[in-house]
């Protein structure tokens, strides 16, 4: 099969569309975030296998997926492309008339702190960004802001690739919540009682330990979890009426001490606080708009701070 791979014989456009593809793996979705037809897209993507003398997509259990060849060239073209980006956008970018789509990957938790901050200063300073939210695993969000899927995670990333750039946003600490009448009289729980109640435990996959359970392991303890869900939203209001305690970070749960017949209180043994963060790829540096929202979010929290001190 004859290769072009002369950069004059290609058509750049082309590049665009293979990007598209790649990242949405569905030629009438890649057709609509590119405004094309599908039947356009579709003899783009016929261009793209004759000219990379690669299948690039091929089906497979009633889906699409990348080749080992696109999966390889995903990462280098959405970085390229940004790169193009930058070099044609104006240095500076202007809040009250930029358009701009960011993608976020964010879970429920950090939804809940970060989102009701945000959302009325974009739509009053900058109503032309509009945010595309999603939610998946650490490793996951890692591995799509490290592949181009999305533009920013936040959350605890402990390991992450030295392309990534990483900004801690505020520092965290966990607290336990229960019914009231789980603690009798008092306000506080010593560690045998705590191991004696059964325990909510939020996670989007059951088998992973958390950082409350390594820090039982390290007192020597291990608790009984009798309930596990994916929500954090949801699960404070699961713990009233019931014997259950809840053991999470402090800022998704009641301002104050007792609320609605519950009561949060600190954990019977330590735990290491964490540090939640945004990260982008370092791809990303040289955009302007997206160094304006990085630190617009980074400010949101600055300022919380300062109110707290």
């Amino acid at each position: 099969m004859h290769r072009m791979n002369s950069l004059a014989a290609i058509d750049l456009n082309l590049l665009v569309v293979l990007d598209a593809l790649l990242d949405e793996r569905h030629v009438s979705r890649a057709a609509i975030r590119l405004n094309k037809s599908q039947p356009a897209v579709s003899h783009a993507l016929s261009r793209l296998r004759l000219l990379l003398d690669d299948p690039l997509l091929v089906r497979h259990g009633g889906g699409l997926q990348l080749t080992a060849r696109a999966r390889e060239i995903a990462p280098q073209l959405a970085e390229a492309l940004d790169r193009m980006r930058n070099l044609l956008t104006p240095a500076g970018f202007d809040p009250a008339s930029g358009r701009r789509t960011f993608r976020l990957a964010i879970s429920d938790y950090g939804a809940a702190v970060l989102l009701p901050r945000l959302i009325p200063l974009l739509r009053s300073q900058a109503p032309g960004i509009d945010l595309v939210v999603s939610q998946a695993s650490r490793e996951a969000m890692a591995a799509q802001v490290l592949d181009g899927e999305i533009d920013f995670a936040f959350g605890v990333f402990p390991d992450l690739d030295e392309s990534m750039r990483t900004l801690p946003l505020f520092e965290e600490r966990y607290a336990c919540l229960a019914d009231a009448r789980a603690l009798g009289s008092g306000t506080r729980m010593d560690i045998p009682t705590y191991l004696a109640h059964p325990h909510a435990l939020v996670a989007l996959r059951a088998d992973v330990e958390s950082e409350v359970d390594a820090a039982l392991a390290v007192a020597g303890h291990k608790r009984r979890i009798g309930l596990v869900l994916p929500h954090w939203g949801v699960a404070p209001s699961l713990v009233a009426g019931t014997d259950l305690i809840l053991t999470v970070a402090r800022r998704i749960l009641p301002e104050t001490q007792q609320a609605d017949g519950l009561v949060v209180f600190d954990p019977p043994f330590p735990i290491p606080p964490f540090a939640f963060e945004q990260i982008w790829h370092k791809r990303r540096d040289g955009d302007a708009a997206h160094k304006w929202l990085r630190e617009l979010i980074l400010r949101l929290f600055e300022d919380e701070d300062q109110k707290r001190c």
